[in-house]
């Protein structure tokens, strides 16, 4: 069976999160996604396909990219700024699954806290500033704090565990 891991990457999260599929599944092929992908997707059979949550989806080339597919057995996985919550995660996954041509079969999804820029963390504290009384504004302070240390080893044995559990049979 010939798999191929594709991920898109912006601070490194999602592509820690694909190197560590690739230590678990020695054989599949692994490619940062770009315009051009470097083998034919046809010849694929199961897809690892991974993105950072980007203003609530993956991004744009991953977007195009599951919207292509056909006939594929994919797993998802991501890395999402605001975390700890699998009610959101779950809407995330709904949100994107949509996107995906149902001859397809979602065979497993990961997602997983990631750490954000410094830049994030910047606007928080000058909003901050502009309104001292906004308590949502003090949370996505203190969520970007605890985003610091994600991916972190305990979300790579999850996604390890979530691996597993696929039957590629």
């Amino acid at each position: 069976m010939t798999e191929k891991i594709i991920y898109d990457s912006l601070s490194g999260n999602t592509k820690e999160l694909a190197e560590t599929i690739k230590k678990e599944r020695k054989d599949a092929y692994i490619e940062k996604i770009s315009n051009k992908l470097t083998t034919e997707i046809e010849n694929i059979e199961v897809f690892y396909i991974g993105s950072p949550i980007i203003k609530g989806c993956c991004t744009e080339k991953i977007t195009k990219l599951l919207q292509q597919l056909e006939n594929k057995k994919i797993f998802l996985f991501f890395t999402a700024g605001y975390g700890e919550s699998q009610d959101y995660y779950n809407t995330l996954k709904e949100r994107i699954i949509k996107l995906i041509p149902k001859t397809n079969q979602i065979i497993g999804a990961f997602f997983c806290q990631g750490k954000m820029p410094e830049s994030v963390k910047e606007r928080y504290v000058e909003l901050i500033k502009e309104h001292p009384e906004d308590k949502k504004l003090q949370v996505s302070l203190q969520n970007f704090e605890k985003a610091k240390t994600h991916p972190n080893n305990q979300d790579k044995e999850n996604l390890i565990k979530e691996i597993n559990k696929i039957n590629l049979t």
